[in-house]
């Protein structure tokens, strides 16, 4: 079932409305314009209403709010269109997806946020997405996420990653990507693949709780 769930978040539905916002898993700077380049086009086509990213300094390879939103700014996208997200804990000291998802679910729920599209780099995306969807069916089960995949970067480009820890090619990056998911499965901090999906589906067919 994987193989379903990875390409379903890589080539996933967006809603026909624009989703009350976008949410863009931190990178390191060598991986931001994946996301960046998605940003800029869905907010340009009204796909989303607002951005979304964490709101803390440099911290686990992420260079921060601040410098995402130079950077954004800088390349077009209007100030009033990024809105912060509180860590979740506040004191945080460490950054990872899952700790970014959960501040989502707890921010989305805060502003009664009901589509949100959730955006990672592409090697990145299905586990970035899983964690959206734990997040979400622990805390805010009626809240439709929808999955779209950042822009693909050159795939044999050395590149920092992983909390800013890892470093290789970006294709090398994507059998990690798959241990990780089996890994934090197991430690019951990642829902199962099959939850994910019977997720999407029940999305997809109306019967998301509500």
């Amino acid at each position: 079932m994987i193989e379903e769930l990875i390409i379903r978040t890589l080539c996933d539905t967006l809603p026909e409305e624009p989703a009350d916002a976008l949410f863009i898993f931190g990178q390191t700077e060598d991986n931001q314009e994946s996301v960046f380049a998605v940003a800029r086009q869905l907010l340009q086509q009204k796909r989303a209403k607002k951005l979304l990213f964490l709101n803390t300094g440099p911290i686990s390879g992420y260079p921060g709010f601040e410098s995402w939103e130079k950077a954004l700014v800088n390349s077009g996208v209007g100030v009033e269109l990024l809105e912060p997200v509180p860590p979740v804990p506040a004191d945080t000291d460490i950054l990872h997806t899952g700790i970014e998802a959960e501040s989502l679910m707890a921010h989305a729920l805060k502003q009664q946020y009901k589509h949100l599209i959730v955006t990672a780099s592409p090697f990145q995306q299905p586990r970035a997405f899983m964690a959206a969807v734990t997040a979400a069916l622990q805390s805010y089960p009626e809240l439709h996420i929808y999955s779209h995949p950042g822009k693909a970067l050159p795939w044999k480009e050395e590149v920092v990653h992983s909390q800013g820890k890892v470093q290789a090619a970006r294709a090398g990056l994507i059998a990690g990507e798959m241990k990780r998911i089996r890994k934090y499965h197991e430690k019951g901090d990642l829902a199962s693949v099959e939850d994910v999906i019977v997720y999407l589906n029940k999305r997809d067919t109306g019967y998301l709780s509500s």
